[in-house]
Order: C-alpha cells, then sequence, then structure tokens
C-alpha cells in the first residue's frame, strides 16, 4: 500500500483556475497508476481523471475533459491535477488514489486513498 497525501485545494471564483498535488509514500509510486476522484455533499464518489504509472497514458470524464489535466512526477512521487475553467459543479472533495493497473474508473479498484482536499467554486 501507498500513503497519499492531497494538498492544493481551496476557495475559488468560476472561471478560476487550481493546482491539486497528492504525495505518495514508497520507493515504488511509479509502478501504481493513480485516479484522482470527487465527491459532492450527497452523492456518491465519481471518477475525475486517471494516469498510468508511467504518465504516457491518460482518460477523464467526459464532465472534466478539456478544462483538467493529470500529470505525474515520478521523481517526486507526486501526481497533480490541473483544473481550469472551474464552475460551480466541481465543488467537491477531491481525492486521489493508487491502484496497481491502469484502466479502471471504479473506485472499489482502487486500494490506497488521501484524506481528500475541498474545493469551492463560488459563481
Amino acid at each position: 500500500q501507498v500513503q497519499l497525501v492531497e494538498s492544493g485545494g481551496g476557495l475559488v471564483q468560476a472561471g478560476d483556475s487550481l493546482r491539486l498535488s497528492c504525495a505518495a509514500s514508497g520507493r515504488t509510486f511509479s509502478s501504481y497508476a493513480m485516479g484522482w476522484f470527487r465527491q459532492a455533499p450527497g452523492k456518491v464518489r465519481e471518477f475525475v481523471a486517471a494516469i498510468s504509472g508511467s504518465g504516457g497514458s491518460t482518460y477523464y470524464s467526459d464532465s472534466v475533459k478539456g478544462r483538467f489535466t493529470i500529470s505525474r512526477d515520478n521523481a517526486k512521487n507526486t501526481v497533480y491535477l490541473q483544473m481550469n475553467s472551474l464552475k460551480p459543479e466541481d465543488t467537491a472533495v477531491y481525492y486521489c488514489a493508487a491502484r496497481g493497473r491502469y484502466g479502471s474508473t471504479w473506485p472499489n479498484d482502487y486500494g490506497s486513498w488521501g484524506q481528500g482536499t475541498q474545493v469551492t467554486v463560488s459563481s
């Protein structure tokens, strides 16, 4: 298992940008596919984006495609989520997660989770 800590959330206005970071412990970070999920009050946790261990493959939900970018720096054991053109409906707690294989948008397939970071977008 890998330990994950998110940071970078905050309160912004619609149209603004934020960059979330997720720092991972351990020496095998590059062997993990990473995902970002979010959960708004009263809603289920939903997939946002995923990236393969090498960073060569990425996948996005339709709701964020073209606005959000997932990336990773394996030398720093960190995965990022650049969020541009934020909308009020992006308001949620954002979580990063890790699994051993790339290719899933299902939260239950991810074995390690961070504590989450709040993103609030005002209109």
